[in-house]
């Protein structure tokens, strides 16, 4: 007899414990990223966006969205808007943004993001309550005081914003006024996201981002001055003229400023698809060997200075709410990265912004003109998404647990799904073999727990259960950045 789905699958499975075994950066080899060092996913979602389809619009959102209200189900929301406009050109970067000095476009851009709150809003009827927000750019401090005061200003008009909830914003050192800050918490915010990179100055023309040691620390001491109950640091590991000695003077001077989190990055080089990293000179990158050496000291620095591995690219103090989601079986993955709020549908807001109701992934349109004209229109700017079938669930299920916790129950999955698990991954259990043999993982009494040294490649292991990947597997070199 056929095992009929929970609807609580992913509590299920989240009460998977997290293991507290930290990583030895010694133990990953050049031998072994030869081998499993692929082209994959970030895997911020399941199916990836790259996998969403046109056929998905405006009217395919709402029919999900009015499916949300059915049932009883109250699940809260998270909202993200993305601020595209940056007045500077960062080479590395591979976001969707407008580079430009000019300030005028952004009181147009705030007044339909504006408008699309007002429709996102009518679609969820009484069900309005926000635990997370998050602006991401681009550059989001690219709107004045008084933009980022009036967007505030329309969320709280339209949805209603938890007490002691999760608001945070990317900033740019570059671009605050000495008002900026203290005005943010005024608004609201109590996280702040600030992009570093390296601190090193040939690295930094080299990437064309000056950005000075004095001018992000008054930023860090301001922040906590006025109350910010977390300070999140993003670091690019493999930019071109990096070495293992610069890099590390950058680090110790991270740690010294103490932010709850920092986020180490692999630098993706795709040129081919991102025009601006055009600019970046070959042989100016740092080999494999260096990149890897870089990559173990850091690992190294940040566990010694009592940062936890949370999972792909993120450290985090051991009280930080990450860890302790992690360590409580909580710990989500989302568009933004990892998250302690595993149970928010997701509203993405802006030019390019992906949004996550029930069951469906939606994308806007990518560029003004066709964001502006939609909403002209009247309708949602809705360039794609995709409504996921039984098969994306049950995989997405468990991606999200071995990238979250590590782990997996076979059990949790049967219980959940009606599958046979070992049946029906057959296939991905075969291969499997190889990064079990590697040392890469274990496959013992219905458990696949991934090994400290596994960690570090666990994109390339969760790709074994992405079955859009198996089936194109000429996408990988051509889509994706390498795991390490």
């Amino acid at each position: 007899m056929a095992k009929k789905m929970s609807i609580s699958v992913l509590d299920l499975l989240t009460k998977i414990p997290a293991s507290d075994v930290e990583i030895d950066p010694s133990e990953i080899n050049l031998n072994l990223l030869k081998k499993f060092d692929r082209h994959g996913p970030r895997y911020t979602s399941y199916p990836t966006a790259d996998r969403f389809v046109e056929a998905f619009n405006a009217a395919t959102y709402t029919v999900q969205a009015g499916k949300r209200n059915i049932g009883g189900i109250h699940r809260p929301l998270s909202i993200y808007a993305h601020i595209p406009f940056c007045n500077t050109l960062c080479f590395y970067c591979a976001c969707n943004k407008i580079i430009t000095k000019n300030r005028a476009p952004a009181e147009k851009y705030l007044s339909y993001l504006q408008r699309e709150l007002v429709m996102q809003a009518a679609l969820f009827q009484d069900q309005l309550l926000v635990e997370q927000l998050h602006l991401g750019g681009g550059t989001p401090t690219f709107f004045s005081d008084q933009q980022l005061r009036t967007l505030m200003e329309s969320v709280q008009r339209n949805f209603i914003l938890v007490p002691n909830g999760e608001y945070s914003i990317e900033i740019d050192p570059r671009s605050v006024a000495d008002s900026t800050i203290p005005a943010l918490r005024a608004m609201g915010f109590n996280r702040l996201s600030i992009g570093v990179q390296d601190f090193d100055q040939e690295v930094q023309q080299a990437v064309h981002r000056i950005q000075s040691e004095e001018e992000t620390l008054k930023v860090i001491n301001t922040a906590r001055r006025e109350g910010f109950k977390s300070i999140s640091i993003d670091l690019i590991y493999g930019l071109p003229k990096q070495t293992t000695e610069k890099f590390s003077l950058t680090l110790d001077k991270i740690i010294d400023a103490n932010p709850d989190r920092i986020s180490l990055f692999n630098y993706a080089h795709l040129p081919h698809l991102f025009k601006p990293q055009r600019r970046i000179q070959d042989q100016d990158l740092p080999t494999p060997e260096i990149k890897l050496e870089i990559l173990r000291m850091a690992i190294k620095k940040l566990t010694r200075a009592n940062y936890v591995y949370i999972g792909m690219d993120h450290f985090a103090k051991a009280n930080d709410e990450l860890t302790i989601a992690q360590q409580q079986g909580r710990l989500h993955r989302n568009f933004q990265g990892y998250s302690a709020h595993a149970n928010c549908d997701l509203i993405g807001l802006g030019v390019s912004a992906i949004g996550n109701i029930g069951a469906a992934y939606s994308q806007n349109y990518r560029t003004l003109e066709e964001y502006y004209d939609h909403l002209d229109q009247g309708t949602l700017p809705i360039m794609r998404g995709l409504v996921l079938n039984m098969e994306d669930l049950l995989r997405r299920s468990i991606i999200q647990s071995l990238m979250c916790h590590f782990e997996l129950s076979m059990d949790a999955i049967e219980t959940a799904y009606p599958i046979d698990f070992k049946s029906h991954f057959s296939a991905e259990l075969i291969e499997l073999q190889e990064h079990a043999r590697a040392g890469l993982l274990n496959i013992k009494d219905g458990w696949i727990t991934i090994t400290p040294k596994g960690r570090l490649l666990i994109r390339s292991i969760c790709m074994v259960f992405d079955q859009h990947l198996r089936a194109d597997k000429a996408r990988e070199q051509q889509r994706y950045s390498k795991v390490i």
